[in-house]
């Protein structure tokens, strides 16, 4: 029988503050300008030196905070060698680029994360306001939601340091030497491209980024870039690369605190997408828009932040059934589309290209 799921921390790093999870393993804590208010973030001890693994969002009161844990740490015997960095999101490689030119040391990630990071950050020309239009328009949003997508054009740029033009590429199943112990990397999809987490069996401990979350499901989403893409088969095909991992393995999530019980949380998520898939199935009975769709799944207010997450998990959800040919889709009139249960579609579905 799976171990139950057990928080193992008994408080919370302060913002500028670490404390040992593992030996040689340091949890930091950094602030967030969302209603999910944190992130957390670690440092590997490193030989003579030191592995930062994620970095936080580009904001003044997070340099902030690194700049205490560089006065209480760093040293010219003890320096930064090297930034991984699980994802793309602003969150996870926000400061990346400030951290490796301060310090003059290399960014690690996937290919798929270094580069969607670094595309989206420098493609800010006309294009991506009309991808961005388009794409809302369908997924039937109004005048108020259109109103917010002018805005969001350059969003992710403005939350990240300048992402560096050149990177050290780690792959799916490589070993990475930190401070004597291996780390193998495990890449997962679904929340991002090619998310990495990092796995030290000598030490029993798995940091996990947003691919396994203690309470809460990662945001699964099908955003502007790759508009008939299906995130959640890749981020439930993902689950399984991680129930191999012993029982007792300390998962290290980049939000909430540190837990046992992974086996426990994978099969918890996975139930959990089942009842979004079901309610999404529900919600379909007549013919309904994206937008239509989240205001079934999502019963409490969304702050304009969380609205873009909504709908992107709502396409994610709409994204699935299709291709599991439970829901036909088509465009109304007006361009929008509608989504409508497969078995209860009557009309000549029209291709969408």
């Amino acid at each position: 029988m799976p171990e139950s799921l057990r928080y193992v921390s008994e408080r919370l790093p302060e913002s500028g503050e670490t404390i040992t999870v593992a030996p040689g393993v340091l949890w930091l804590r950094m602030p967030l300008p969302f209603r999910l208010n944190h992130i957390n973030l670690w440092l590997l001890e490193d030989g003579d030196g030191w592995t930062i693994v994620d970095t936080g969002i580009a904001r003044d009161n997070v340099k902030e905070a690194w700049e205490r844990i560089f006065a209480t740490h760093f040293t010219e015997a003890r320096p930064l060698k090297r930034v991984i960095v699980t994802h793309f999101h602003p969150d996870h490689m926000g400061l990346a680029g400030w951290l490796t030119e301060r310090f003059g040391v290399e960014l690690w990630a996937t290919l798929g994360e270094w580069a969607c990071g670094r595309m989206i950050s420098l493609d800010t020309g006309e294009g991506v306001l009309k991808g961005l239009r388009r794409f809302y328009q369908d997924a039937g949003f109004g005048a108020d939601g259109m109103a917010l997508v002018e805005k969001r054009r350059y969003r992710y740029a403005h939350q990240i340091s300048p992402i560096p033009a050149r990177h050290r590429r780690i792959d799916d199943g490589e070993t990475i030497a930190i401070g004597g112990r291996a780390w193998r990397v495990i890449v997962g999809s679904g929340h991002s491209p090619e998310h990495a987490c990092l796995y030290c069996a000598e030490l029993g401990v798995l940091i996990s980024g947003d691919q396994v979350l203690p309470r809460i499901s990662p945001n699964i989403s099908v955003w502007p870039q790759e508009p008939e893409a299906n995130p959640l088969r890749r981020y439930l095909d993902s689950l399984a690369l991680f129930r191999g991992l012993p029982a007792k393995v300390l998962v290290l999530p980049s939000h909430d605190t540190p837990f046992t019980g992974l086996e426990t949380r994978l099969d918890q998520m996975a139930h959990h997408h089942d009842e979004r898939l079901d309610e999404t199935l529900a919600a379909c009975a007549e013919p309904s828009s994206a937008i239509d769709v989240l205001g079934r799944l999502f019963k409490r207010q969304l702050d304009d932040h969380e609205l873009f997450f909504a709908i992107g998990e709502s396409l994610a959800h709409l994204h699935f059934l299709m291709a599991d040919g439970r829901i036909k889709r088509w465009r109304r009139d007006d361009g929008v589309h509608l989504f409508h249960r497969a078995e209860s579609h009557h009309l000549e579905q029209i291709p969408i290209g």
